[in-house]
C-alpha cells in the first residue's frame, strides 16, 4: 500500500502550469491591460471605431432586411 500523503515525482501538467510563478509568464489578459494603460488614446480610438463599426453593421443589416 502507498501512503496517500507521500509526494510523487510525476506531476500533472495542469498542476505544474497552475503552480508556475505568474511573474515569469504574465497572462495575455494582463499584457493587454498593461498595453491599454500605456496607450490610452489609441485604445480608446480603436474601441470607439469598433463600436461605430458594429453599430453601423447592425443598422445596415436591419435596413437591408426590413
Amino acid at each position: 500500500m502507498t501512503d496517500p500523503t507521500s509526494t510523487t515525482t510525476e506531476a500533472n501538467p495542469s498542476e505544474v502550469a497552475a503552480s508556475s510563478n505568474p511573474e515569469e509568464q504574465p497572462s495575455y489578459v494582463r499584457l493587454a491591460m498593461r498595453n491599454m494603460v500605456k496607450k490610452k488614446r489609441q485604445s480608446l480610438v480603436h474601441f470607439f471605431l469598433s463600436t461605430v463599426g458594429v453599430l453601423g453593421l447592425l443598422v445596415g443589416l436591419s435596413y437591408l432586411t426590413r
